[in-house]
């Protein structure tokens, strides 16, 4: 209940100053939820509970969805804070009718673990970097659920939420792009979300991305080099089959490969690769936290990163494509929070 409370505190303090529905969606939680809920519900009427079954996530949204009377509608998982101005900076772009859906700024908020610390120099080289690039070619390839904006007539128009893949953010995304819809990203709309603190919950995690990420490649296969989506064809997608799926996948092995080697004196042959690795990724990483305002300090964070957490995203790689050639179903699972993202005004 702890972790639901501080959301909704986060939220219903927002400077918006228009009209906001407030739709939890409980989606059979075993915990104080659905109770704290309620009871914040009876202080601010803005605040309203729709409790299912243990249905999953894809199911829950389209429960809240068929609530939702409002032409615009803000996802945010329930482990994400806002800030003051996020729903303000959020809303903004649809002030021009072009604009279908708007990617806010998703940042790790628990850096309380060298796990979740780096995860958050991944959201800032990784995720939110390559959005920025996205946004310029108006082909981001993922509205992310922990904190976007979509007009509802967009998601009508794009066959609303498909319950086909575990990515139902990409799969909306892309059949939002099916369907001319233009897509941005606000860096400045800042939510600070809860990232799983240990090896065994992020391996979960990120399994089932990588899995859900197969199934909507696979799914929108016509789209990439297909000139009708221009750069999102040609550009970002073809960058997820390569930088999120086969370099994720091999780069471990080649980091392997080289270090094997060097008993065997190939020391003056391998390290001039290893070097150049590390300084490609460590200049990476630092015009990334340039560009994120960050501390560059954090940057050397990228350096442990690919000798410990890249091995284990590789593992979710493989283990996630091998389920995927078996045709095996993979359920959505659910992580356990900590209510340890700070609580920030």
């Amino acid at each position: 209940g702890k972790v639901i409370a501080e959301t909704l505190r986060a939220l219903l303090a927002t400077d918006y100053k228009g009209e906001i529905e407030v739709i939890v969606v409980d989606d059979g939680s075993r915990d104080e939820t659905a109770a704290e809920v309620e009871r914040i519900g009876h202080i601010d009427p803005r605040v309203r509970l729709l409790p299912q079954e243990n249905r999953g996530k894809a199911r829950a949204l389209q429960r809240g969805l068929s609530a939702v009377h409002t032409g615009i509608v803000v996802f945010i998982d329930a482990d994400t804070q806002c800030q003051r101005n996020t729903l303000p900076r959020l809303l903004e772009p649809f002030a021009d009718a072009r604009i279908g859906a708007v990617s806010g700024h998703a940042k790790v908020g628990n850096l309380r673990s060298f796990i979740a610390r780096c995860q958050a120099l991944e959201y800032t080289c990784g995720f939110n970097l390559d959005r920025r690039a996205y946004n310029r070619l108006n082909c981001i390839t993922v509205v992310p659920g922990a904190i976007s904006a979509i007009r509802k007539d967009a998601i009508d128009e794009a066959g609303g939420l498909s319950l086909q893949t575990l990515a139902e953010d990409t799969d909306l995304t892309l059949s939002l792009h099916r369907h001319g819809g233009r897509i941005v990203y606000v860096p400045g709309a800042v939510a600070w979300t809860e990232a799983p603190e240990s090896v065994r919950t992020l391996a979960r995690q990120r399994f089932r991305w990588a899995y859900g990420t197969l199934q909507c490649l696979w799914k929108h296969r016509d789209m990439i080099f297909n000139w009708n989506y221009r750069a999102l064809g040609w550009f970002s997608l073809p960058s997820v089959w390569f930088f999120q799926i086969i370099l994720v996948a091999v780069t471990p092995m080649v980091d392997l490969f080289l270090l094997a080697s060097l008993p065997f004196g190939a020391w003056s042959a391998v390290m001039p690769f290893v070097i150049t690795f590390l300084a490609m990724d460590l200049v990476l990483a630092t015009l990334a936290c340039v560009l994120e305002r960050e501390p560059i300090a954090r940057a050397w964070r990228i350096l442990p990163m690919r000798l410990i957490y890249r091995p284990m995203l590789s593992y979710c790689i493989w283990k996630a494509i091998l389920r995927a050639v078996k045709g095996a179903w993979v359920s959505w699972g659910k992580l356990e929070r900590t209510a340890s993202v700070p609580v920030r005004a």
